[in-house]
């Protein structure tokens, strides 16, 4: 084992390793993947971050379940670590029910990968740490764009000549501007330098194309000029997409809600409760209820306290520890079979910069004591439904917090309304390859890595925010955008909004059939 690659992998993996645990996993000589997959397996049964000597030794159902399941030629290393960890290492040779039960349930749990995480880091804040971000932005965008066939001639900005030429390039939009002859001017930036690019509205097409460019984000552009301007012939996009999309051989259903804002006085709480209902198997001829394994949660599953002017004249619970221990009251009604994916939104109580860490365990301790809730980042990648020779079904969810600022500032979704149409957002986002592209559109913690770049193409995108649903195809990727479970407010309103309530999502795993449930009650109205 190799310390120092164990202590960067906790690192990107947002986990505090103790040095006492550290030394035993070295003592015990096993090999990094393996330390890898344990700590793995202990961040996905028990959300634990810290992990000390003592929590290892007062969690071992966890660890038993985890090393029960490791390959036969491992196990030997295994027990030396048990042993040095002092625990029980006694393993009955008998196949009994109780054997039998937790390797079911680890094999259950497995069936969910948390694919991507970060750090949360704590520092202070440079103008460095931009350019840092953006210079790795620009860096990835580069491999995806250059796989595209139609940039041809490509060439950095400083190896342009000043003789006129025909050549294709790839950078950050830093400016953009319409001139006096309705022209689109871009300015357009790569490591190496800078260059004005030229849409004219002679190709109207392209005219259009280039009305839909948000600023910082990282597209190619072929055409014909010199080091100073380039004449747009085409613009390219790093676009999402997926050849081929996967069937399960095994019948599941995947279910998706957001946006329920529990503490608020118009939270749909018979609505909710109705869904409970159902997901337990209370609900009479709903037979593929048994088959239903996951739910995901795409944030903002309480109010907050003080998201908005005047919130708390919409508010019922005015304490955010209150508002966690009531939903989480009502999570914990839900059969433990199901597995329940939470990530966090802007009302949770965590930082408003994204990407957003985990839900602050001050406040949102409730939620840690509830063994089959999963708590992930926002933005964050899950992978869910692998079995023996299929890879299972890539999910990321994304709250969406950068959706309005699309929706009011790129012309065909103004046009469409988008904010009552969040796929429409959605697709857009997914040909930028990117969730929040313009810098502004959110507040963005800075790193190298860009966590709202869409490096690996996922299966389905999950997102909220908005309160309205839909659902849609973008070149084989599955877009599903959650209802709300909170009665229009007076805020939202008056930005026009048109919420849809209680709408539930079901994603056949086997089929790729979706179906939406319709949980809405009749609510009495607290104003």
């Amino acid at each position: 084992m190799d310390p120092k690659e164990i202590l960067n992998y906790c690192l990107e993996k947002g986990l505090l390793l103790d040095q006492e645990v550290l030394k035993i996993f070295n003592d015990a000589s096993i090999d990094s993947d393996s330390v890898k997959l344990i700590l793995e397996k202990i961040k996905i049964h028990t959300n634990q971050r810290l992990l000390t000597k003592d929590f290892l030794l007062n969690n071992q159902k966890y660890l038993d379940n985890i090393f029960l399941d490791f390959p036969k030629e491992k196990q030997k290393n295994v027990e030396t670590l048990k042993i040095k960890l002092g625990l029980n290492i006694k393993i009955s040779k008998e196949v009994s029910i109780e054997v039998e039960s937790s390797k079911k349930e680890v094999s259950e749990m497995n069936s969910i990968k948390v694919l991507s995480s970060f750090p949360v880091l704590d520092k202070k804040i440079e103008v460095k740490d931009f350019v840092s971000y953006f210079r790795g932005r620009l860096s990835e965008m580069k491999k995806i764009l250059q796989e595209h066939s139609e940039l041809k001639n490509l060439i950095s900005i400083n190896k342009i000549s000043g003789s006129k030429q025909t050549f294709s390039i790839i950078g950050i939009v830093s400016d953009k501007r319409v001139t006096k002859t309705k022209s689109i001017l871009l300015d357009v930036e790569d490591l190496t330098g800078k260059i004005r690019v030229l849409v004219t509205q002679n190709n109207p097409e392209l005219y259009k194309k280039a009305e839909e460019v948000s600023l910082d984000s990282v597209l190619g552009f072929k055409g014909f000029g010199n080091n100073e301007i380039l004449f747009a012939s085409e613009i390219v996009f790093p676009e999402c997409f997926i050849t081929e999309r996967k069937y399960s051989p095994f019948e599941e259903y995947a279910l998706f809600i957001g946006d329920l804002h529990f503490g608020s006085k118009r939270f749909l709480k018979k609505g909710f409760l109705r869904f409970i209902d159902y997901l337990n198997g209370n609900v009479p001829n709903t037979p593929e209820v048994k088959k239903i394994k996951y739910l995901f949660i795409v944030g903002d599953i309480v109010t907050g306290i003080g998201n908005y002017p005047n919130q708390e004249k919409d508010l019922l619970l005015f304490d955010l520890e209150e508002q966690f221990s009531g939903i989480a009251e009502l999570l914990e009604k839900i059969r433990e079979d199901i597995k329940i994916i939470i990530c966090p939104g802007n009302h949770d109580g965590v930082r408003l910069m994204e990407p957003q860490p985990f839900f602050d365990e001050k406040y949102a301790w409730p939620l840690y004591d509830l063994k089959n809730v999963l708590l992930v980042n926002n933005p964050s990648s899950v992978n869910i439904g692998a079995r023996e020779n299929f890879p299972g079904f890539n999910v990321l969810v994304y709250h969406g917090f950068s959706f309005p600022y699309y929706a009011g500032n790129v012309p065909s979704l103004i046009k469409a309304r988008a904010m009552n149409q969040p796929e429409l957002i959605l697709d857009y986002l997914l040909k930028n390859r990117h969730l929040a592209p313009t810098h502004s559109s959110v507040q963005s913690f800075p790193s190298e890595q860009d966590f709202h770049l869409i490096k690996e193409i996922p299966d389905i995108v999950t997102t909220g925010h908005i309160h309205k649903s839909g659902i849609f195809y973008h070149n084989n990727i599955l877009g599903i955008c959650v209802s709300s479970w909170e009665g229009l407010t007076p805020y939202q309103e008056k930005f026009g909004n048109t919420p849809d309530h209680c709408k539930v999502p079901m994603f056949n795993l086997k089929t790729r059939a979706v179906r939406v449930l319709d949980f809405e009650e009749k609510e009495e109205d607290e104003y």
